[in-house]
């Protein structure tokens, strides 16, 4: 099982190289930047959309679902990026957005002309109330209500995101069988595994009741901003039905059919912890999934020491996997602290990969890069321009990639970039932290490779040790070895007594050639510098 402990590398296409230079990522650019990803030291890769689309999302609207969009490439770029990266032995994940497609599918643009063709209830429609208004109260994510009035059928059609990303009726085994048979496309193509984007979405409930109201004192969201009036409700039936649990287990089972490959969850709901137990568990749902709860702007070691123990005590089965970056939320280094230097970075990646489960890194990571300030007027987000100035929208993560510090747009493209580079990331380019010997992109391939020999990291349980803040600790135990591990939180020295962490503080082997700034003891203390580590097998 490969993908337990493992590290996956998230590309956002757009914005990681551009090989023919018209200012977009490519699949192209990616092959041509294998070399560099394989020192990093990941085991895979989970490339975001790159399906044709008209892009309304950025290929979260999905219009074709076995076709490349031009912009992307071809299909035998495709298969070419597939031959070259298990050559390097890097696992290939593609995103799949099965909720929805694009309002241009060509399922969709045959489901909206009447009631009687042959994909007409392939989506979810519904008719009027008496008074003209929408079937419920159910809203999009991305503001507004849920619903769009289409004048074709006389209906309206359901959309949790935006108007142009109608969901799919999965009450109708036609469609289910029609979602499984474009998984099986990529799966005969040689990936290795998919990240299933907003997967509990897949159902709805068929009577479309009322979601109920959320008092103000309760309004607090993960993965999205709570002054959206999304957060008013608690979305307990346009989303996260029991059926749902049934298609995993068909997913599972097609899965099953191609030895060695993974489903990997997105999993966003009214309890995530509680979901991500229910999609993992046993052998016959995803292998892994993921929340929000380390993407949000919570950050203490007893927030993450609350989250991790919430979800232990509920996945007995199942195997996380833990991200604090992706394209959707603010970069890390900025969210947490704003920091925004190379000591705190390191620390952090070092952290999230320290916990049990896998582990989603996103492009940018590596190299420490903060969030990315955009100008109104170069904001491509949707979601950015309709909550313009409360919430900035996800552009400043999804800026193109630094390469080199003295070439045009950062080398990414001599193209105009679809979104600025940062001038702060110039200095953060590939090229500048390459020679660096203390760089976080050297700090991030020492810490990979350094971690793939220890088992305890990628395969251990753990068990967390009651410390003050700003310090987290842990012992990862996996076959009879034991890992104690412990991060300072803060820009100041931290001292703690070795016994009140173990009560083997005088047989300790520390462990350094991590080669990240450690922790020092003293006649049995404890002094971790700031963004300080401890590693040692008890």
């Amino acid at each position: 099982m490969w993908w337990r402990g493992a590290v996956i590398y998230q590309i956002y296409p757009r914005s990681f190289y551009d090989a023919n230079q018209d200012g977009i990522g490519d699949l192209p650019g990616i092959i041509s930047k294998l070399d560099y990803i394989a020192s990093l030291g990941v085991d895979a890769i989970w490339i975001s959309p790159f399906f044709k689309s008209p892009m309304k999302d950025f290929g979260y609207d999905i219009s074709d679902y076995r076709e490349i969009d031009p912009i992307f490439g071809t299909l035998a770029d495709f298969d070419e990026l597939v031959i070259k990266a298990h050559a390097l032995g890097i696992k290939i994940m593609i995103d799949q957005v099965l909720s929805h497609t694009s309002d241009q599918h060509q399922w969709f643009i045959d489901s909206r002309e009447d009631q009687t063709n042959d994909k007409a209830d392939w989506y979810v429609w519904s008719d009027a109330k008496e008074d003209g208004t929408a079937p419920n109260n159910w809203l999009s994510i991305f503001g507004g209500t849920g619903w769009t009035w289409e004048p074709r059928r006389q209906q309206y059609y359901l959309h949790n995101f935006l108007t142009s990303q109608p969901d799919l009726n999965f009450h109708n085994p036609d469609v289910r069988q029609a979602v499984l048979d474009n998984i099986e496309f990529w799966l005969k193509r040689g990936v290795d595994g998919f990240r299933l984007d907003a997967i509990n979405f897949c159902y709805h409930d068929a009577q479309l009741r009322d979601n109920p109201a959320k008092a103000k004192e309760l309004r607090t969201s993960i993965g999205f901003d709570e002054k959206n009036p999304y957060a008013y409700q608690y979305h307990y039936y346009n989303n996260t039905q029991d059926e749902n649990l049934g298609f995993m287990e068909d997913i599972r089972t097609l899965l099953n059919e191609y030895p060695g490959t993974v489903a990997l969850g997105e999993i966003s709901s009214e309890d995530s912890l509680k979901t991500m137990a229910e999609y993992t568990q046993g052998e016959h749902r995803l292998h892994m999934g993921y929340s929000f709860d380390l993407l949000t702007d919570n950050f203490s070691a007893s927030y993450i020491k609350q989250v991790v123990q919430n979800l232990e005590s509920r996945v007995l089965d199942g195997w996380p996997c833990w991200s604090i970056s992706n394209h959707d939320v603010e970069r890390v280094v900025t969210r947490w602290g704003g920091f925004n230097s190379k000591d705190f970075a390191k620390m952090l990646y070092a952290m999230i990969s320290s916990l049990r489960g896998s582990v989603c890194s996103y492009q940018g990571e590596e190299l420490g890069l903060n969030e990315a300030d955009i100008a109104f007027e170069d904001i491509q987000d949707p979601y950015g321009i309709t909550f313009w100035p409360q919430f900035k929208g996800r552009d400043g993560c999804r800026t193109p990639h630094p390469w080199q510090h003295n070439a045009i747009n950062a080398g990414f493209s001599e193209g105009k970039p679809w979104l600025p580079v940062s001038n702060e990331h110039f200095a953060k380019s590939v090229d500048v932290q390459d020679d660096a010997v203390d760089s976080v992109l050297n700090s991030y391939r020492n810490f990979n490779r350094w971690r793939k020999d220890q088992p305890a990291l990628r395969y251990g349980d753990i068990n967390f040790i009651d410390t003050a803040e700003p310090l987290l600790a842990f012992v990862r135990q996996y076959q009879g070895e034991q890992l104690l591990v412990c991060f300072n939180f803060s820009e100041q020295s931290q001292i703690v007594a070795l016994s009140s962490l173990t009560p083997a503080s005088d047989s300790l082997t520390v462990l350094s050639d991590h080669k990240l700034i450690s922790a020092t003891i003293t006649d049995g203390v404890l002094e971790l510098p700031p963004f300080g580590c401890f590693y040692s097998k008890l």
